[in-house]
């Protein structure tokens, strides 16, 4: 369970002070309408595999299980915890649904990186392969790529300095 205060890892986390309720657009602060949305919560990714893709997560990227359980409806679920996150990713297998069929360049997630080339290696040292990159962009950034069980896109980014 996380602490008041703290991300779904349970790291502390700064408030946003002054924020509440208001949104920055452009550089002006709005103040958000009863009807917007307060704050995203969890991305949901279905997989054939619950098990195999949890330790792909845990294992290249060092995310964290902060909870498991059964919805009512049957499905298998892990919700993972990114560092500096509060938002988690929610990992579902739905028994009896057809196979998961991922369409090339529909979503991916995008992790920030210290450093591109160091996070490679160790990947490779794994036993994980980028499937692209490393990339400079016109910013500065570098990113690269890593597939996920089921052809989910990970990208991962090294901001320009």
């Amino acid at each position: 369970m996380k602490a008041a205060g703290s991300n779904c890892c349970g790291e502390p986390v700064q408030p946003k002070g002054g924020m509440r309720g208001k949104v920055a657009l452009g550089g002006a602060i709005t103040k958000l309408s009863p009807m917007a949305v307060k704050k995203l919560l969890h991305t949901r990714m279905r997989v054939d595999d619950l098990e195999r893709t949890v330790k792909f997560y845990e294992n290249a990227l060092g995310l964290q299980v902060a909870r498991r359980h059964t919805s009512p409806r049957g499905a298998q679920l892990a919700f993972l915890c990114t560092p500096n996150s509060d938002e988690e990713i929610e990992i579902c297998q739905l028994p009896g649904s057809p196979s998961v069929q991922v369409q090339p360049d529909l979503m991916h997630l995008a992790f920030e990186v210290d450093d591109l080339a160091v996070f490679a290696a160790e990947l490779q040292r794994k036993g994980f392969a980028l499937s692209d990159g490393p990339t400079k962009s016109g910013s500065g950034s570098a990113i690269a790529f890593i597939d996920a069980p089921e052809g989910y896109e990970v990208e991962l980014i090294q901001r320009g300095k």
